[in-house]
């Protein structure tokens, strides 16, 4: 469990730092030529091939794609009074976090009479996707629906699996924290399916195509986005999970190893990695996790996970090498339990917790955070779900006739030497008088 990399001694360009990460890259192949037939196939038979998928991956049929306002008002009815207090104070953390994401309209003066105002504007209808496979996630409803309302996303859609067990239904606490945020327009529908009637609409359940589409699952939900990529936006490709931790020798070998099995129970592809200079505390973390993964209660997903090929412990010379792996790897979720963190210097993560107090799990829930970040690298260059997702940068350009006409002789110079005179006869015709010799 947990297979041992050791770069000790060794010299690595960024290239090799990046070869020797571990990745199961035949799981993530596999699930994009999958993802890309599944997509197609709700493009061209949408609510045929949706019952057809929730029949194969779901075991479900005849079931209420579209759910309807019964179904919520009932699931938060029943709700837990605890979950909903853990739920409401969720939104509450969410919500003042996301807030500082939207960033304020700026007006510059370029030149007297001449301004540029950039604004951001909220995209007008989001579909937000909720895993509900080997877990259940109301968390996940708060973490794509709160950024979104932030935003002011006028329209926001919800789509989860329907349950077996569930005669069909989404399951109730996902329903029950659509309810708490106002969200009535909720589909069950999942996986990759979900992300193309997203994409392309499907209007015999009154679903309209969507602006953005957002939200985590397993490597086919990844998938699905590039699929339907140029037609719609998207967030980060939020796969199955990862954590990679870094830790010294003052590290607590206990922590580290309920923090790899935490992140390894959500799914049998997800990736769990220690980085550490310290044999002594790689071989009690990896007892540690030995001892205590037997007795989780999804003991059997968490060691197929621990014990697969993107999962290992990485033994490195030094905190400089643990920092040049940890920014190659670009981590999902990173865990510094180190005497001396310096977060500054690992700038390739999705989200970074800091101690041996700020765990994963307290990300997942209630750290205010959100927990849709990207996976498989992707942190090296995108961020992670907030409100920044539904919104559009826009400029607006005003100049008044003194201010184009003092950038005329320019803009037509720029012009001829483009080879594209007439921008800038477009910009000589405002001013006849200046062709007559004023």
């Amino acid at each position: 469990m947990l297979r041992t990399i050791d770069v000790r001694g060794r010299e690595l360009t960024t290239a090799q730092w990046i070869a020797a990460v571990p990745r199961a890259q035949a799981a993530r192949a596999e699930a994009l030529q999958a993802a890309f037939e599944i997509v197609d196939d709700v493009r061209l038979r949408g609510e045929a091939a949706l019952r057809e998928q929730a029949a194969r991956f779901d075991r479900v049929e005849d079931h209420a794609v579209r759910v309807p306002a019964a179904h919520l008002d009932d699931a938060l009815e029943r709700l837990d009074p605890g979950v909903r207090r853990a739920i409401e104070e969720m939104i509450r953390r969410v919500r003042l976090a996301s807030a500082a994401q939207v960033p304020a309209a700026a007006m510059t003066e370029i030149v007297p009479g001449g301004r540029v105002e950039q604004r951001w504007q909220p995209v007008r209808r989001a579909g937000v996707y909720v895993p509900g496979g080997k877990a259940v996630y109301p968390s996940s409803v708060v973490m794509n629906v709160v950024p979104a309302q932030v935003a002011g996303v006028g329209e926001v859609a919800l789509a989860s699996p329907p349950q077996a067990d569930a005669g069909g239904r989404v399951h109730p606490d996902i329903l029950a924290a659509a309810r708490l945020l106002g969200v009535t327009e909720v589909y069950a529908m999942g996986g990759a399916g979900a992300v193309g009637a997203y994409a392309y609409g499907v209007d015999s359940i009154g679903l309209e195509p969507v602006d953005v589409v957002t939200g985590p699952g397993n490597n086919f939900v990844a998938a699905a986005k590039r699929a339907v990529g140029g037609l719609v936006g998207t967030d980060s490709e939020a796969g199955a999970t990862e954590i990679l931790i870094v830790a010294d020798e003052h590290a607590d070998a206990a922590l580290v190893a309920v923090d790899l099995i935490s992140q390894a129970e959500h799914d049998e592809q997800a990736s769990a990695v220690l980085v550490t200079w310290s044999q002594e505390l790689a071989d009690r973390v990896r007892a540690e996790v030995v001892e205590r993964v037997s007795r989780t209660r999804n003991a059997a997903r968490a060691t197929e996970a621990l014990n697969g090929q993107q999962s290992a412990v990485v033994l490195v010379d030094d905190l400089a090498a643990a920092t040049a792996f940890s920014n190659a790897y670009a981590p999902e979720h990173l865990e510094l339990h180190l005497r001396d963190p310096r977060p500054e210097d690992f700038v390739n993560a999705g989200a970074v917790f800091v101690g041996a107090y700020s765990p994963v799990s307290l990300g997942d829930y209630l750290a205010g955070s959100n927990h849709v970040l990207p996976t498989g690298g992707q942190p090296r260059y995108a961020a992670g779900l907030s409100a920044a997702t539904f919104l559009r940068p826009q400029q607006v350009i005003v100049y008044d006739r003194e201010a184009l006409r003092a950038a005329h002789d320019d803009i037509v110079a720029l012009a001829v030497a483009e080879a594209l005179p007439a921008h800038g006869e477009a910009v000589t015709a405002r001013f006849a008088d200046l062709s007559a010799g004023e």
